[in-house]
């Protein structure tokens, strides 16, 4: 019989290591080497030790040579799964990068003794969750919802504007799934959301039902976690933008809050925004896609305009009361500091009697007129009796009681206040409209919706400095308008996310032969932008039909010149000039005045 194989991929960021590696499997190695395994294996091309995954078993091998064997097992614990490794091999050929990157969002680091522990634990059987059967409604929509959901709908979600009802949706959206016995998946952009989601769902699917895997846990309680995941069925797993990659039993859901957030784009290699990655796990599971925001992203409204999912809007409800007002302070010296109008400023003042106020602004700090520190100040001054509350990035208050306060937030960092807000106030709307970006008016759309969600109903929502469509659609809460215009300039201008980008860095006959190698000319090149003394950006932009064929060409080309370097370190050359790759940039443009130049923009 011929000695059994193991394919395994080799967790290393070199493009040329990219691929599986056949080795033979040592008879006493036999037993434990299975899909899924920590080995280590020697690499000649590296001439070192390696540690890898083993992706497949096989009788025979193409390999015409003798083929090393495998050193060791790091663990007997499967911890890549089938459907991981296809997730990670097609969402890294997508962004023309290296699985390797991807296996290491997905598989986090292992812990020895959790790992022990877990082994000797007693397979725990998860109780059913409360009534909720497959013909359960979600309140607020139409009562097809839930029985699309569990038939593998997409949908993009327009949430309901009242404090905590995006929790109770994604809720009644998972229970289902998990009475079915199949799993879900849910994204959170930060630690404060990501806590309440999954202190909503302990509480109403209990706790033996919920698992947190999350970057931000201890390295043991991740672990943990991760390996629960892959073992338990009918469970509900909540992290932020690394979950979309963890090892669901029979997935049934993945279901993202609020997936216009910035915090789901992956700063690390090979930087792949985590709806994106979702989109790829829906085609390759079947399960449901829910995109569940007040104000949607470009690109779900992309999806919805060209039909990959269905836009699902909330029924009869009221409204949140959103007025706005120019910013003329009628001579008030402490309003016109605090950059409060009078209707505005009386609101407050009444509101604040009763209970809590949110007050958003432009930037933390003192130095500015606009800092919350200053405004917290002023407001002070101005309300002596009041308690002052002031929320920010690097100071971050997660929830307020029911007692009369002035609450100070930068945008996305609002505290939930018990029973909502009796006011809102969202100040310095022009000075947020002025920021350099292409998504800044669907940013401002979002954060102003998130927080005007939070008022108590019938709570007035006064929007200071904005007027124009953009006032008017938020005013009515039809934000999608907005975005669908926002997205149709984008397709005239041929800007993300109506066409994908390719992002090119390195020496200038590099970046030219990867243009060259993708197929890319005329005014879908941008650039060439010199970056530093030998180093230059150019910005492609394609359709999506070609996105396939410019990634592999764009990888052919990543792996030229990684053979390059390695033949001049062998020569012991000058260095060979590299290249850099970045599919999908979500500011490509932001910064290079030349390349704006170059779009007429």
């Amino acid at each position: 019989m011929s000695p059994r194989i193991a394919r395994v991929v080799l967790d290393s960021p070199l493009p040329q290591l990219d691929r599986l590696f056949d080795y033979a499997v040592p008879e006493a190695l036999g037993a434990v080497v299975v899909p899924g395994v920590r080995v280590r294996v020697a690499v000649r091309a590296a001439r070192r030790i390696m540690d890898a995954w083993v992706v497949e078993l096989a009788e025979e091998s193409k390999f015409a040579g003798k083929l090393a064997e495998i050193e060791a097992v790091v663990s007997p614990v499967p911890v890549l799964s089938p459907e991981v490794w296809a997730l990670a091999r097609r969402v890294a050929d997508r962004a023309a990068g290296v699985a390797a990157d991807v296996l290491r969002l997905a598989i986090p680091k292992r812990q020895a003794r959790v790992e022990q522990a877990w082994l000797q634990r007693a397979p725990e059987q998860p109780a059913p969750p409360p009534e909720a059967g497959a013909g359960a409604e979600i309140a607020g929509y139409p009562p097809s919802l839930a029985e699309a959901v569990a038939g593998g709908a997409r949908a993009a979600l327009q949430a309901i504007p009242e404090p905590g009802a995006w929790i109770r949706t994604l809720t009644e959206l998972t229970a289902p799934v998990l009475a079915s016995g199949r799993s879900a998946i849910l994204a959170a952009p930060d630690q404060e959301s990501l806590d309440r989601l999954e202190a909503g769902l302990r509480a109403a699917l209990g706790d033996e039902r919920v698992l947190r895997v999350d970057a931000d846990q201890s390295a043991a309680a991740r672990y943990r976690a991760f390996l629960d995941a892959g073992t338990r069925r009918g469970v509900a797993i909540v992290g932020k933008r690394s979950v979309v990659y963890a090892p669901a039993l029979d997935l049934g859901l993945i279901a993202f809050w609020d997936d216009g957030d910035p915090a789901y784009q992956e700063p690390l290699a090979p930087g792949v925004h985590a709806r994106d990655a979702a989109l790829v796990r829906q085609e390759l599971s079947g399960c449901a896609l829910v995109l569940l925001a007040h104000s949607p992203s470009a690109e779900a409204e992309r999806l919805v305009e060209i039909g990959w999912c269905e836009r699902v809007a909330f029924g009869r409800r009221p409204l949140p009361k959103v007025i706005p007002t120019a910013l003329q302070t009628g001579g008030d010296r402490l309003a016109e500091h605090a950059r409060i109008p009078p209707s505005a400023w009386r609101a407050a003042a009444d509101a604040v009697a009763t209970g809590p106020v949110l007050i958003q602004v432009a930037r933390p700090g003192s130095d500015l007129p606009l800092g919350s520190a200053r405004t917290a100040g002023d407001l002070g001054r101005a309300f002596p009796r009041a308690k002052i509350v002031v929320s920010h990035g690097g100071s971050r208050i997660d929830a307020v009681d029911d007692e009369p306060a002035l609450v100070i937030a930068t945008r996305g960092t609002e505290p939930t206040a018990r029973g909502g807000y009796r006011a809102v106030l969202l100040l310095d709307g022009e000075r947020m409209l002025a920021r350099e970006s292409m998504r800044v008016v669907e940013d401002a759309l979002r954060t102003w919706s998130n927080a005007i969600a939070l008022a108590a109903p019938g709570a007035p929502c006064y929007l200071v400095g904005v007027g124009g469509a953009v006032a008017t659609a938020l005013g009515q809460w039809r934000q999608a308008e907005i975005v669908a215009a926002e997205l149709a300039e984008r397709q005239q201008l041929r800007l993300p996310p109506a066409v994908r980008t390719a992002t090119l860095t390195g020496a200038a006959s590099a970046v030219e032969a990867a243009v060259a190698a993708a197929g890319i000319e005329g005014d879908d090149v941008i650039g060439p932008v010199t970056e530093d003394e030998g180093v230059v950006r150019t910005v492609v932009r394609f359709d999506y039909r070609r996105g396939p064929e410019v990634a592999a060409a764009l990888r052919t080309e990543l792996l030229r010149h990684a053979s390059g370097r390695r033949s001049a370190a062998k020569e012991h050359a000058p260095r060979a000039s590299g290249l850099r790759v970045r599919m999908d940039d979500p500011e490509p443009y932001v910064g290079e005045r030349a390349l704006a130049g170059r779009m007429g923009r």
